[in-house]
């Protein structure tokens, strides 16, 4: 139910966005018909009070509902998780069956590269330097919570603690890795659809890090990206059921 509510919600907001006047239930109903999507009048105004408690609409009077600056927000935040969801199907569409070990053997890679960065960020990281990851979490939290993409604040965070560590060569070796910028997104994507969260491991690892916990932050960045094989593994298992 919550998944259609919401489709409801968005096609409604997205007839209200295109109106200068306001629209009652039946004019709704028969716009939304009219671009092929069936929601009878009823529901159109059960969704409607769901949506005047929530902020999103405005009701006028008799003459209809308005949307709200509110509503404008979500229709946007509605948007940008469409367009998420679109851009992940399609480029793993383009990855194949075959693909998924290319996938993990990058993951491996990084396992390898990436635990070194994390015990030399916590001897060598600067307070400015761990500030700057608590701040990139923050919005990566902000930016989830909103259903918004994260994938830029993962390339951030990950950055961070590679310059942090002060190793060039390891530095260069992970850039060399993730410089294909659509992977971010593809893992970031396929958590989705798995029901993980990249925010969860980003903050073990900056725990330890902050901590000068040097095991500790290898250790938290090892279980990171081997949750992140975990993920693709069962992705892959889903898709082939």
């Amino acid at each position: 139910m919550p998944a259609e509510r919401e489709k409801q919600e968005y096609e409604i907001l997205s007839i209200l966005e295109g109106r200068r006047e306001p629209a009652g239930s039946n004019l709704i109903s028969q716009l939304l018909a009219a671009g092929g999507v069936e929601i009878s009048e009823a529901t159109v105004g059960r969704v409607l009070s769901e949506m005047d408690r929530k902020g999103l609409t405005s009701k006028q009077g008799f003459q209809g509902r308005v949307i709200t600056e509110e509503g404008r927000r979500m229709l946007d935040r509605f948007r940008r998780v469409h367009q998420r969801m679109t851009y992940g199907n399609r480029f793993l569409d383009t990855l194949g069956s075959g693909k998924k070990e290319d996938l993990i053997d990058i993951l491996v890679a990084r396992r390898a590269i990436e635990r070194e960065l994390a015990r030399l960020a916590a001897v060598h990281a600067t307070d400015a330097e761990i500030r700057l990851m608590e701040s990139v979490i923050r919005e990566q939290e902000q930016h989830t919570a909103q259903n918004q993409m994260a994938a830029e604040d993962d390339v951030r965070f990950h950055r961070l603690i590679a310059v942090a560590a002060k190793n060039r060569v390891l530095s260069a070796a992970l850039d060399l890795i993730r410089q294909d910028g659509q992977l971010s997104p593809t893992l970031e994507y396929i958590r989705t659809k798995v029901g993980s969260r990249l925010v969860v491991g980003h903050g073990r690892i900056l725990k330890a890090i902050a901590g000068r916990d040097p095991d500790g932050a290898e250790q938290a960045m090892i279980d990171h990206i081997e949750s992140l094989i975990d993920d693709v593994q069962k992705y892959w298992s889903m898709v082939k059921q």
